[in-house]
């Protein structure tokens, strides 16, 4: 199985890629630990920060809108964080 995650800039920017592919993960939990590992120990208090003011969604539509982290995932899918923004 293989999705397809896609970072905000910010988390892209520390990173060094866009999106990176994922084939073990079952669950938006899943992508969330996988993404955490990309950033390793030694950043994850970089991933913490800018996951703060990111939401998540399966192709195209939040997660809240769903069953959450727990939101089942199949083959193609595509994960991605958005940051989150306000405005009036």
């Amino acid at each position: 199985m293989s999705i397809t995650v896609e970072l905000t800039y910010d988390m892209s920017k520390a990173l060094g890629v866009r999106s990176f592919e994922v084939t073990h993960a079952r669950t938006v939990q899943d992508v969330v630990q996988s993404t955490r590992e990309q950033f390793g120990a030694d950043r994850a208090d970089v991933f913490d920060k800018l996951t703060r003011v990111a939401a998540v969604a399966v192709n195209g539509v939040l997660v809240n809108y769903k069953r959450g982290a727990k939101t089942p995932l199949q083959d193609g899918d595509t994960v991605t964080f958005l940051k989150a923004a306000a405005g009036g």
